[in-house]
């Protein structure tokens, strides 16, 4: 019988290096026999990605690693890492919308009595209070000018709208001007009015009249009628075409609060002399009036039709003015020439004591009203001319 016999090694009885033996743990490393240090560096690698070694499903770890980080993302998210308070966020915003007074409007004076009093007892300069004040005074919105101008189809209308719309364009908003005229609207004066760039509305008269006088009635009560049927709140006044006005005219409009008048330096239509016509004032306080000519001294008020102006709630909200009737209030056709203002303003107010002199004192002329009439001068159709002229000098 064959037996197998073993040889033995003979390095057996070799001693190693440091006295270990060769079938040591340490000379041939395995997973029963690897420490802590080595299996968590092992598993760390497999989770940042290497790749898996043969059977292991590499998609799931890759699935689950990204869900870990996301979710991980997440709760940082919402970790209050820093404590804002409410009152900071308040003042915050505060100091965003404050608007704050530039520092070159300051006076000196100003500015060395403010650091007086702060040295004195520690205040507020009183100079950025007073601005700050100012400031806010500015943003206090404008009352609304309603300018009511009848116009008729003559030599001069286009001047005399033009020149009247440049006035009204460089007049700080809100003002809305209305412009009436008669049987049909021009297409000449629509693009007037399109071309100045102020905000109006092109109103046709329908009532047909050929005086003068009664025109220029049924014109302004066209616009009366169209205030009082769509409510606008503003400051209605008369503004003829051909008149002349300052912009402090316009300024102080805004400051009237039911009735204001003020005195018109007139041309007499002889055209030799110059007149005055409306109120004397003491402070804002109507105590007189005006006159000139003795066929008006018979008017309970002497004022011309662009010397005045009033507040338009007057036309459709009577409670609030407590006025004793509700009748509208439109200009009369009835009464001879020249008292057609007299008759409006006893339909507004009573007596002096409801009227405000502007400005105060009643010192200053802001608007003249000048006969420039160019009557039987014919003009081109259209502001076009048909046919050219029929001399044509050669040029040397």
């Amino acid at each position: 019988m064959a037996s197998i016999r073993r040889t033995l090694s003979p390095y057996h009885d070799r001693p190693y290096q440091n006295g270990e033996d060769p079938y040591s743990p340490k000379l041939f490393p395995s997973s029963k026999y690897s420490s802590p240090l080595q299996d968590f560096a092992a598993r760390f690698r497999r989770f940042l990605g290497y790749p898996p070694r043969k059977g292991q499903h590499g998609w799931r770890r890759a699935f689950y690693r990204c869900l870990f980080f996301f979710f991980l993302g997440f709760l940082l998210g919402l970790v209050p890492f820093g404590h804002v308070d409410g009152d900071d966020i308040r003042a915050q915003s505060h100091d965003f919308f404050e608007i704050k007074p530039p520092l070159l409007n300051v006076h000196q004076n100003d500015l060395f009595l403010a650091h007086q009093r702060e040295a004195s007892d520690d205040r507020v300069l009183v100079g950025e209070v007073s601005l700050g004040e100012r400031v806010r005074s500015d943003l206090v919105p404008r009352k609304q000018l309603i300018v009511v101008t009848p116009t008729y189809g003559r030599a001069l209308q286009a001047y005399f709208l033009n020149r009247l719309g440049q006035v009204l364009l460089l007049v700080p908003p809100p003002l809305l001007w209305i412009v009436v005229e008669t049987k049909a609207a021009s297409m000449e004066t629509a693009e007037i009015l399109r071309k100045t760039g102020v905000m109006y509305r092109h109103l046709v008269c329908a009532h047909n009249s050929t005086h003068v006088k009664d025109r220029g009635v049924h014109q302004r009560n066209t616009a009366l009628d169209h205030i009082e049927r769509h409510r606008l709140d503003g400051i209605v006044y008369f503004a003829d075409d051909d008149n002349m006005y300052s912009l402090d005219l316009f300024q102080s409009l805004r400051g009237i609060s039911r009735f204001g008048t003020w005195p018109v330096a007139m041309v007499e239509q002889s055209k030799n002399k110059a007149i005055l016509e409306g109120p004397v004032c003491n402070g804002s306080q109507v105590v007189g009036w005006h006159t000139n000519e003795k066929s008006k001294r018979l008017r309970r008020f002497h004022v011309d039709m662009s010397g005045f102006a009033f507040n338009s709630t007057i036309l459709w909200d009577p409670k609030r003015w407590r006025r004793p009737t509700s009748v509208p209030i439109r200009q009369l056709d009835t009464v001879k020439e020249g008292f057609q203002e007299t008759t409006f303003m006893q339909q507004v107010v009573e007596d002096e004591t409801q009227m405000e002199g502007t400005p105060p004192g009643c010192s200053r002329i802001i608007n003249w009203h000048l006969h420039m009439e160019a009557r039987h001068i014919a003009y081109p159709r259209r502001w076009l001319l048909q046919k050219n002229l029929n001399v044509v000098l050669p040029i040397n």
